[in-house]
């Protein structure tokens, strides 16, 4: 299914330049990158998911240990997407991109943002939730749009499927937010910034009050002196669960530094202070 949104209504605080008109989630990105999902938030999945995986969840329900679930996702991500032996999906074994996968991709995210996997993630963003990228290397829609096209382009080529594993992995993430945080909504995290003029400000309300546009996918941490590692001002978001892509908690063993989140942009209410 494929959602369409042809009008914004007066609540709406994303601007149309930056999402597309359509989607593969079940809420209209004008929608999801809003003010208005961000106070009052849904449960967002991507078209299909939870339907061709059903037997994934199925297995997951049985399980009350996370630790236990996590390795039977691991072990079902290497069986569904033939991980360890690429050429059963048209690679070729040791060669190129071939091995290729959501874990290298995760990890190339938190080594940098603006690298190869960085572009792949901004990419599969803007496909699946309509969120366009607005940062790569610089600002898009400048000269920085090449790069931006290239990394992308590398980070997908001789892959098995990515942008589907990296599907998964949402959908894992939230069904594990779900059972871990029943009765919370959202989560609060952190981000170290040296400027706040990097972001587009949709409405200032005072010196410590905003209302700020991200870009499509984004780091933050639930350590807020690990933030201001990062930068003189910190910026507290309180970011809906079904925004969240993934946690370094949610693979134990796996990613676990600086307990970051990958979170979906969009205009969000920040408190930003002076660390």
């Amino acid at each position: 299914m494929v959602t369409d949104m042809t009008h914004t209504g007066p609540d709406t605080s994303l601007p149309r330049s930056a999402c597309r008109p359509i989607n593969r989630c079940n809420v209209p990105p004008v929608i999801l990158g809003s003010l208005t999902f961000q106070r009052h938030p849904e449960p967002v999945h991507i078209d299909g998911v939870a339907t061709f995986h059903a037997d994934l969840f199925v297995l997951l329900d049985k399980l009350t240990d996370a630790t236990a679930r996590a390795e039977q996702f691991q072990d079902y991500m290497a069986v569904q997407f033939r991980l360890k032996n690429p050429e059963d999906a048209g690679g070729q074994k040791g060669h190129g991109r071939a091995k290729a996968d959501y874990l290298r991709t995760l990890r190339g995210w938190f080594f940098d943002s603006d690298g190869r996997e960085g572009a792949v993630l901004k990419s599969w963003a803007e496909s699946r939730f309509g969120l366009l990228p607005r940062h790569h290397n610089g600002v898009l829609g400048t000269s920085e749009d090449a790069g931006f096209l290239l990394d992308r382009a590398a980070g997908l080529h001789n892959t098995n499927a990515l942008e589907a594993q990296l599907d998964l992995v949402f959908a894992y993430c939230q069904y594990e937010l779900a059972r871990r945080f029943v009765r919370e909504t959202h989560i609060t995290l952190y981000r170290g910034v040296n400027r706040l003029n990097h972001f587009d400000i949709i409405e200032d309300r005072g010196p410590h009050d905003q209302a700020l546009l991200f870009n499509n996918v984004n780091s933050f941490t639930t350590n807020r002196d690990m933030a201001g590692a990062f930068g003189d001002h910190i910026l507290t978001v309180r970011v809906p669960r079904s925004k969240v892509v993934f946690f370094s908690g949610l693979l134990p063993g796996r990613m676990q530094g600086e307990d970051e989140y990958i979170v979906l942009g969009g205009v969000y209410d920040v408190t930003s202070t002076t660390y």
